[in-house]
């Protein structure tokens, strides 16, 4: 019984060890594509010119993140040749954010900056219930939505918006690098970003036609189209709001464009324990949304895959060459993707630690599947196909 064991762990384990190094090729067949693409893309707006809409930016906003103010400020200082607003919204007058829009309003005087506390609550996604609020005092038709912890440069605006020029084009989406604290579970968040989601998405891309979905970087939509789904309301009760308002864009028969801009986020000081709660939320958040995908992943973690092999045929040379192999493809994966696409130099010096955080995201997923409770910025609820429940 225990040879039989043995031998099953043996085939199983370097089968998909296997499927996992051919996963890696694929991660980096899709970012050649991408990077391929994405300068034609370029090479065309520049040749053709484009004309480019007034924008409403809206920023939902609880409590602060990492280096909040400069975050801001850098949506402030865009090379854009049209009008655009800013529109912030917290729950609360005496969230801690408001002092930092109040600051942000007195540095740019000639913006307009809108504060708005959305004190009524629609639905139990509080994000969403004030972006429904927000949505009010919008002056324009195009509109962005991005998380309150993201950094842009000063052509963000322009890049991101021009792909709607395009009547095909229903929603535009970023990918994002992470900015480590000086903790290690920060690190490890920051290196599955640019090593793992990023990767996934762009394969996503590429095996699919094209992105479903929306990243909550940076979303942006025509207002048009966030009224043919039924408005922000229809959105309410889902954790993966951002997920959902670019899969149902698209269901209306209209593309979702990823961006050849990099978007930063700032990572709060996670501890071991944080970061796991993090990616566990993460975790089932995608697994409800994009369950078949999401299951998809055992074949995806070739370099743990690849140790089990090696460890249960140690006698075997060619367990140890395929172990080496795998490696060396995760490694290059992490480069390219992270490095090249993300623009991440942090990647580089933390590619020691790449399998601790492989092994980790392997625990992340088998932990996803033992339960639906989540906690997020301080409340705990049930995930239900998707959907938000409070807990008491």
């Amino acid at each position: 019984m225990i040879h039989i064991i043995i031998r099953t762990i043996q085939i199983v384990s370097t089968m998909f060890a296997l499927a996992g190094a051919g996963y890696y090729l694929v991660c980096l067949w899709s970012a050649r594509s991408y990077l391929r693409e994405t300068r034609l893309r370029l090479q065309e707006h520049t040749a053709l010119g484009v004309s480019l809409p007034p924008v409403s930016i809206l920023k939902p906003l609880k409590g602060m993140d990492p280096q909040i103010y400069e975050s801001f400020r850098s949506h402030c200082d865009q090379d854009y040749p049209e009008e655009y607003e800013i529109i912030f919204g917290v729950s609360e007058p005496d969230d801690p954010a408001v002092a930092i829009v109040r600051r942000l309003q007195q540095e740019f005087p000639q913006k307009r900056i809108e504060l708005i506390v959305c004190s009524e609550r629609l639905g139990v996604n509080v994000k969403v219930s004030n972006l429904v609020q927000m949505l009010r005092s919008a002056r324009y038709d195009t509109l962005l939505v991005n998380d309150s912890d993201i950094r842009v440069d000063p052509s963000y605006l322009r890049r991101v918006v021009t792909p709607l020029n395009n009547p095909r084009i229903g929603m535009v989406t970023c990918l994002y690098r992470g900015i480590a604290a000086a903790t290690l579970g920060s690190c490890l968040e920051a290196l599955g970003i640019s090593t793992d989601f990023a990767p996934g998405v762009l394969v996503a891309r590429s095996m699919e036609g094209g992105v479903r979905f929306g990243l909550g970087s940076t979303l942006v939509f025509r207002r048009r189209e966030l009224q043919a789904i039924g408005g922000f309301e229809a959105l309410l009760d889902y954790l993966a709001d951002d997920y959902e308002l670019g899969k149902r864009i698209h269901d209306l028969g209209r593309r979702v464009e990823l961006s050849e801009t990099v978007v930063e986020t700032f990572l709060p000081a996670y501890s071991l324990t944080n970061f796991f709660q993090h990616q566990l939320r993460w975790g089932r958040a995608i697994r409800d949304s994009r369950r078949g995908g999401y299951i998809g992943l055992l074949f995806t973690f070739g370099l743990p895959w690849s140790l089990l092999a090696a460890i249960a045929n140690y006698r075997e040379i060619w367990a140890w060459v395929l172990l080496a192999v795998v490696a060396i493809l995760r490694a290059v994966v992490a480069l390219v993707v992270g490095g090249r696409v993300l623009g991440d130099q942090q990647v580089l010096g933390w590619l020691f630690i790449l399998p601790l955080r492989d092994l980790l995201a392997v625990l992340v997923w088998i932990a996803s599947f033992g339960g639906n409770t989540i906690n997020w910025r301080g409340d705990a609820f049930t995930l239900k196909n998707g959907r938000l429940v409070q807990r008491s």
